[in-house]
């Protein structure tokens, strides 16, 4: 093996069991830029007339390039071209420019992409807002953060929630990164006053970058653990409160600390690349210390376009993201929903038509994509009474003004150009709006996200009447717009359709029913008829329905948008503790009865009735109910059984859900204490005495496994669905070690018993194959 400076070397590298032969790794890492090399992308970058970029994000370039001189050739302008040899990219109303040259990957943080405004984070994105300069349109947008502590936090959740979905590990340690990263400087901005700082963030690539950090960490390491080691790699253990009690610069610390983290890795690199047979490690680290970038540094606006010089360049980046996503790795309907209707939303809003306030739209802006926190609603819609500051009736503010009639059809034909069709009818509109309307709740109700979102695609509260234009009537008892909607008060009947429909769609009490619905039973998710989700709340809300209106009007009041109601999901008791033992106030509809005093319909022994979907499509259109509704047991109120419903999902009425802090009345690790271990000149207790400690020690940690599984899934409506609660590797292991375990359980209950004298209590072969499944 030849071993000369340039030659690339072979090397035999383990990984997940497996060895793999990487054939590209050469002696030296790329060099750190000069301060002259910086300079002198510096100085391209100013001198070329197309581009228009703030000092400071030629600075976050000039650092993160490893080919600083082939960029700044590129940026250099030709008598052909005033741009340079900068990449020309054509898109929707503009033409993005940009350079192509590699980068360090410890310089690129992850940005964020379209699809997580759809996805369940435990972390909030950044608030996103595009900048200019002198009035122009330039390539930098700003991430405002709340806090450096946010920064951290979110950059950490990206990487652990990519990983946890896709990795490209073992492809990228064999040939490193071969497609070019989507990159673009930032200005990351912080609520609570820390300077702000500059860097470059990845938005298409992202599952690229996390697996470099992958392959860095090495085999085996958890999404959790990459996760870690990016982030401490990009941040440090920087504080902003410290970089501000000192007087520091928070940039050039945070610069600083990474070119301080690569001198570290590069003599670990230098110490593996020595000798015959360099170490494994090295190969590592060389295929993910750099990757192939596509750095955006210019935008320039076509003639007659729609958005402000502050939006063109998210809005071409964000068109890029869509045309790969669609072509290549589309995402999912949700993911393009949200895409769909906020850039079509954000180009209404630049036309300036004198139909609507652009101040007002703004408003209804930042509250559909979360930059104007649920609270702040009285603020925004306070000059027409003042709204509660909650989830549902933010879903009931954006809805009417989402559906104004001649904003609706605005909205229809900019996301029909975005989308590229002909058409879009109201179903198709319902569906961009769902996971808008979500948002503040999908956490909380990810197990039934799925099938709301679905109904929003059947119309969800898009009736005629509501699409006809109405104004919201806020109130704390939605039970007082029954008689007004019944006197004809379109607003009281729009106000009810839409907060009470949001409710039932929320928790899975009306969904898109299909076929296998149709006349199963209700405590199975069955329904008297099939009908469109908008026909059912088109029906609920009609002026002479007083039951739907009531259904309506007690849906919304029982809403609440940090928890799933026993209806549609019920709590599953992993302790054998009964529901009744949990203080926290159940959750759950009750069925309408229009004779009761309170509207509740109860058994004859006075116990509350469960509301079904059943009930809510009968209610609906009471004419067409052809079949008497299925009898309920009179001892207790009918609950959802161990079935699969409609959508495919699975509930079963077995008690509570243990909560995260709560102790088992059986034992708990809290209470945990050390057998004690004698000395080397203490007497050993007797062999019984010892077995009758260790068989306390045993109980006490299959209790207190027993407690932090009951922990774990707890929190899975609070991990969302971003990621899983534990990757199929670690459950695989722990599988294996419960099975070995139970086994051996097993074998020392047999030899103790006493119920079959005959039999050999050490063959055992055949209930240990059984155990381990192989």
């Amino acid at each position: 093996m030849s071993t000369g400076p340039t030659t690339a070397l072979t090397l035999d590298v383990p990984w997940e069991g497996e060895t793999i032969q990487v054939t590209n790794i050469a002696r030296q890492l790329p060099q750190e830029p000069t301060t002259e090399q910086r300079d002198d992308v510096l100085m391209a970058g100013r001198n070329n007339p197309g581009i228009r970029l703030p000092e400071s994000a030629w600075t976050a370039i000039a650092h993160a390039t490893t080919h600083p001189d082939a960029l700044a050739l590129q940026l250099r302008p030709t008598p052909n071209d005033p741009t340079g040899l900068l990449m020309a990219e054509n898109v929707e109303g503009a033409t993005l420019y940009s350079g192509v040259t590699r980068v360090l990957t410890s310089e690129l943080f992850p940005g964020i992409q379209p699809r997580t405004g759809m996805s369940i984070m435990e972390v909030p994105d950044p608030q996103v807002q595009g900048l200019s300069l002198e009035g122009q349109p330039s390539a930098v947008v700003e991430y405002h953060y709340e806090s450096f502590d946010h920064l951290r936090k979110h950059m950490w959740q990206t990487i652990h929630s990519t990983l946890s979905i896709n990795s490209y590990a073992e492809s990228i340690l064999t040939r490193s990164v071969t497609r070019n990263l989507l990159v673009h400087p930032v200005l990351i901005t912080f609520e609570d006053g820390t300077d702000p700082i500059e860097a470059l963030v990845v938005r298409d690539g992202i599952t690229r970058l996390a697996s470099a950090w992958a392959v860095l960490a090495g085999a085996g390491e958890e999404a959790s653990s990459v996760a870690s080691l990016a982030t401490a790699a990009l941040l440090g253990d920087i504080s902003a409160a410290s970089a501000r009690k000192t007087g520091s610069d928070l940039r050039k610390l945070l610069i600083d600390s990474r070119v301080e983290w690569r001198a570290k890795l590069r003599k670990e690199f230098n110490e593996e690349i020595k000798g015959e047979v360099p170490g494994p490690r090295a190969a590592q680290i060389f295929q993910s210390y750099a990757v192939p970038a596509q750095i955006a540094v210019g935008i320039e606006g076509h003639a007659g376009r729609l958005l402000s010089p502050e939006d063109l360049f998210d809005d071409a980046i964000r068109s890029v993201l869509a045309s790969i996503h669609v072509e290549f790795k589309e995402w999912d309907s949700a993911a393009q929903n949200v895409e769909v209707i906020t850039r079509a939303l954000k180009r209404v809003i630049q036309i300036g038509d004198p139909r609507w306030s652009t101040s007002d739209l703004q408003d209804v802006y930042g509250l559909a994509v979360g930059r104007i926190p649920v609270a702040d609603l009285p603020k925004v819609f306070g000059s027409t009474g003042r709204p509660p500051g909650t989830a549902l009736w933010r879903a009931v503010y954006l809805v009417s003004a989402l559906t104004k009639p001649d904003l609706l059809e605005a909205l229809k034909d900019q996301a029909k150009a975005i989308k590229g069709g002909k058409r879009m009818a109201v179903k198709a509109f319902g569906g961009l709006l769902g996971p808008v309307i979500d948002l503040p709740w999908r956490s909380r109700k990810s197990l039934v996200t799925k099938q709301a979102r679905n109904a929003w695609n059947n119309g969800g509260v898009l009736t005629g009447v509501v699409t006809g234009g109405w104004d919201p009537v806020p109130t704390d008892d939605f039970t007082t717009l029954v008689k007004p909607a019944m006197r004809g008060d379109i607003n009281a009947r729009c106000t009810l359709a839409v907060a009470g429909g949001v409710a039932l769609i929320a928790d899975k009490l009306l969904t898109r029913n299909v076929g296998s619905s149709l006349d199963a039973p209700k405590e199975k998710g069955g329904v008297p008829f099939r009908a469109d989700t908008s026909v059912v709340i088109d029906g609920l809300s009609r002026q002479d329905n007083e039951l739907g209106l009531w259904t309506l009007a007690m849906a919304a009041n029982t809403f609440r948008a940090d928890d799933l109601p026993l209806n549609s999901v019920a709590r599953q008791s992993l302790t054998g503790r009964d529901a009744s033992e949990s203080a926290e106030k159940p959750y759950a509809y009750f069925k309408v009865d229009l004779e009761a005093q309170d509207k509740i319909a109860r058994t004859a022994d006075g116990v509350p009735v469960l509301l079904y979907e059943w009930d809510v499509v009968a209610a609906s259109d009471p004419d067409r109910v052809k079949k008497p509704v299925p009898p309920i047991p009179s001892s207790e109120p009918a609950a959802p059984s161990s079935a699969a419903d409609g959508d495919g999902s699975f509930t079963d009425q077995s008690g509570m859900l243990q909560q995260e802090g709560k102790v088992p009345e059986n034992g708990s690790s809290s209470f945990f204490s050390e057998i004690p271990v004698p000395r080397r000149d203490e007497a050993l207790p007797l062999p019984s005495q010892r077995a009758a400690e260790h068989r306390k020690s045993l109980r006490v940690h299959v209790l207190s496994a027993r407690d932090s599984l009951d922990r774990l899934l707890a929190l899975e409506p609070e991990v969302g669905e971003h990621t899983p609660l534990a990757s199929l590797s670690v459950l695989d292991d722990l599988h294996k070690l419960l099975l070995s375990i139970q086994t051996d359980v097993e074998v020392l209950r047999r030899r103790t018993s006493t119920d079959d004298l005959d039999e050999d209590p050490y063959d055992v072969e055949e209930e240990e194959d059984a155990y381990t499944g192989d």
